[in-house]
């Protein structure tokens, strides 16, 4: 069964939205200003005590000060953490020191080397992408091969090969954001169509 987590959350209406259609996951890129869908720990917190409590809170940090999502993690504001940026093994079992939530880490890939160093990774799932995240392209699927763990999918995923992706990639998780907005805002209707897409895979 492919779960779904639909990120980059910022408004209350992006909250509605999810609610309504079900996600597994839900993503605040926090503290990242050159995201557009930043938002403040502060701001996270107050998005995601509106969350449904069936939906998990996602925390999405790039390089930040190890305190910073083990604090939120340990007040409830997120259930797992994505680490997007440069984070190394060192950083990981510094954060495990200070919290027990499930870790992500992401790889960007643009080689199979990029899948193998993943391989080795101590996070609890690993996330491939392109590039750095939000730029609605995607990359080679071929270079995953066979991965004896669970990894996320994303980069440029969309409503046109959601469906695709899953039967080709068979991953954990698909990560969708800028594919289902529509200028720039999280769009409700593609939020419902790609989860819709998602669960019609487990039938």
């Amino acid at each position: 069964m492919t779960r779904i987590k639909i990120c980059g959350l910022s408004r209350e209406e992006d909250i509605a939205s999810v609610n309504e259609a079900g996600p597994d996951y839900c993503g605040f890129i926090i503290q990242v200003p050159r995201s557009r869908r930043n938002v403040s720990p502060k701001r996270a917190a107050e998005l995601s005590v509106r969350l449904d409590g069936r939906i998990t809170p996602v925390g999405v940090f790039v390089n930040a000060p190890v305190e910073l999502p083990a604090r939120l993690a340990e007040e409830g504001v997120i259930r797992m953490i994505q680490l997007h940026g440069q984070e190394d093994e060192d950083y990981i079992q510094r954060l495990r020191c200070l919290t027990d939530v499930p870790l992500i880490q992401a790889f960007s890939v643009a080689s199979r080397e990029d899948v193998r160093r993943a391989k080795d990774s101590s996070a609890d799932y690993v996330l491939f992408d392109q590039g750095a995240g939000g730029t609605g392209r995607t990359f080679d699927w071929g270079l995953i091969g066979s991965l004896d763990r669970p990894f996320i999918l994303a980069g440029g995923l969309t409503l046109e090969n959601l469906t695709e992706a899953v039967k080709r990639v068979r991953p954990w998780c698909v990560d969708v954001s800028s594919g289902v907005e529509t200028e720039g805002y999280k769009d409700q209707e593609k939020i419902k169509a790609a989860v819709a897409a998602v669960r019609r895979m487990e039938e």
